[in-house]
């Protein structure tokens, strides 16, 4: 459109072209929608909410509260009215005395309101502000609640601040200057685009809305993320377990296999050359061996932890044993891995079974009697909509874990990313760590539900409680050389919870290390990025924060550090061992055939 068009408001053939062209192209995407909608997979209404009683619960004890506490009530209402009252007042003297500018604006900084207009516009400003009063007013309410449970109070806030983050007016396209100025610019091209991407993630996952995070056609496993070489040299039902190529003429004698969570994909350990811990690994001079589980399908319904265990962790354990001619093996368990790592060695002791001659855990919990930010999805009625979903489909559908994990963090993971898809019609960003984040697994139905049942919610391995393959185990059966990293800013593994597991465990050699950053940013921190560091301290007697007081900080990663343990636990120098042997004859090239299998429910 040229400028006299748009002054004059008269309107170019050109333009109007492209007008019509997109008004075609939104009635086609409008049947796509429909189709998509219609043809929708169902899941357990639990999964979408908190029962209605937690708002009935909350209002009833609020509004108790005013009763017998009436100045509280009339007090918070004031301020709030007060508030939005001054905030009006300010907002027309500045349009009235400046012209087109907002009032000062002392709220607090929010990279969701990065566009200069939210600050110096007027209607932008204005509508900034309003929301973020509103948002204190309401949390400040959910948190002055009192005369409720504390359990249903911690849940009530959490789904408080889902809503005022689902309110945020950068969720909405009248309210987000950003995409307002692409569609200006765009001639409306970017709200098309934008609806194409909304349609094809809701095609993609049956109708379940899950935003895609990353490009999946930017990255191919096995050629340009996952390329680390090596061999699957053992498959079964479970898993793939690959040996890494070496790439020194010397290992050391004691191999080393690492058993990644069943939740996502081993590769995060493998995303690129610059950041991979199995390529620094094996640059160390180590035989390494990864587990590559099985994406299982409804055939693995009674599949429970029995067989990841005996299946998985054990056979894994005898088969290194036999390719590498040694008696013992190191041990990683890596979240959900470690938890079954630490539940493996408990049986392996009662067995009398000394195959593991040391364990590392990364970011693993043992003890489950905190339940932090996962509370809100452990509640009877959430883990009942649970089991209602796997005793249907016998299997937990990984896109469900996802929206779970994903609204932990959801500006970062749900509003931010469906903002650039669906407002500003973007192509998600090729991020191998965004890719693999969306590259989840399905989880047997048995297994789910021994999991929130007998550990998150009994906590019964921490208690002595748990039975599997007629042993009871115990944390103390844990006798072995033990290291464990944790992360400072974990919202999945609390760095806290795991620090009073490590200290039930049974060793007298027990190494606990606490790294900067989070779940995985923690874990997949090279040395050569020299971006976080991480505390050590000795002394694990006390409780977590006197662990902290305590604490030394170094600068860099903990790889070297933990590289440094592992040797003196890794015997003598050998020849390098090339992958497989005579009675393990190579299956395929690494990354394998698991890694590549898509969830199908």
């Amino acid at each position: 459109m040229t400028t006299k068009d748009a002054t004059s408001g008269e309107m170019s053939g050109e333009t109007l072209d492209k007008l019509t062209e997109n008004l075609s192209k939104v009635d086609e995407l409008r049947e796509r929608l429909s189709r998509v909608m219609t043809q929708r997979s169902t899941h357990n209404a639990a999964l979408d909410g908190p029962n209605q009683e937690l708002f009935g619960k909350a209002a009833t004890a609020y509004w108790q509260d005013a009763i017998h506490n009436p100045a509280k009530l009339i007090e918070q209402q004031m301020g709030y009215w007060a508030k939005t009252m001054a905030h009006f007042v300010e907002a027309q003297q500045a349009l009235t005395q400046k012209g087109m500018s907002a009032p000062e604006d002392t709220g607090p900084t929010d990279r969701r309101f990065a566009n200069p207009m939210w600050n110096h516009h007027p209607y932008f400003n204005f509508i900034k502000q309003q929301y973020q009063i509103n948002s204190a007013a309401l949390l400040e309410a959910v948190n002055n609640v009192e005369d409720m449970d504390p359990a249903e109070k911690r849940r009530l806030g959490y789904f408080t601040r889902q809503i005022v983050d689902l309110m945020s007016p950068t969720n909405f396209l009248a309210t987000n200057p950003d995409a307002l100025e692409k569609a200006v610019a765009t001639e409306g091209q970017s709200l098309i685009d934008g609806l194409e991407n909304l349609i094809k993630d809701l095609e993609t996952n049956n109708g379940e809305l899950v935003v895609k995070l990353a490009d999946e056609q930017a990255f191919d496993i096995g050629n340009n993320i996952a390329t680390s070489p090596g061999k699957v040299v053992f498959r079964n039902r479970m898993m793939e377990l690959i040996q890494y190529s070496p790439s020194t003429d010397e290992v050391h004698a004691t191999p080393l296999i690492i058993f990644p969570p069943w939740i996502n994909k081993f590769y995060i350990l493998d995303l690129k050359a610059q950041n991979s811990l199995v390529k620094w690994i094996v640059d160390q001079g180590y035989t390494l061996f990864i587990v590559s589980w099985v994406n299982p399908d409804a055939s693995y319904r009674e599949v429970g932890l029995e067989a990841y265990i005996e299946e998985g962790y054990i056979t894994a354990i005898e088969e290194v044993k036999k390719i590498t001619g040694q008696k013992q093996v190191n041990a990683v368990g890596y979240c959900i891995a470690g938890t079954t790592l630490s539940m493996t060695l408990s049986i392996l002791k009662q067995r009398g079974d000394t195959s593991v001659k040391s364990a590392t855990f990364f970011t693993a919990l043992t003890d489950f009697s905190e339940q932090g930010e996962f509370a809100p999805f452990l509640t009877n009625d959430f883990v009942d909509g649970i089991a209602a979903e796997v005793e249907d489909k016998g299997v937990l559908p990984s896109v469900i874990m996802a929206r779970t994990f994903s609204f932990l963090r959801s500006n970062d993971l749900v509003y931010a990313p469906a903002i650039r898809s669906y407002m500003m019609g973007e192509t998600p960003p090729a991020f191998d760590l965004l890719f693999w984040n969306g590259d989840g697994t399905n989880l047997p139905a048995k297994m789910a539900m021994q999991y929130l049942r007998g550990l998150c919610q009994d906590d019964r391995l921490a208690r002595g409680e748990m039975e599997l393959l007629g042993h009871k185990l115990s944390l103390a059966d844990l006798e072995l050389p033990i290291c464990a990293i944790a992360c400072e800013t974990d919202h999945i593994a609390p760095w806290k919870d795991s620090f009073r597991g490590v200290q039930q465990m049974g060793s007298k050699q027990k190494t606990f290390v606490m790294t900067q950053s989070g779940h995985i940013a923690g874990i997949v921190n090279p040395p050569s990025k020299k971006k976080y560091g991480h505390y050590t301290n000795t002394d694990l007697s006390g409780d977590h924060a006197a662990w902290l007081e305590g604490a030394q900080f170094h600068e860099g990663s903990w790889w070297p550090r933990w590289g440094a343990w592992l040797k003196k636990r890794s015997g003598k120098l050998v020849s390098a061992r090339m992958p497989g042997d005579s009675t393990h004859p190579v299956l395929c090239d690494a990354p394998g055939t698991y890694v590549s299998n898509k969830p199908k429910a």
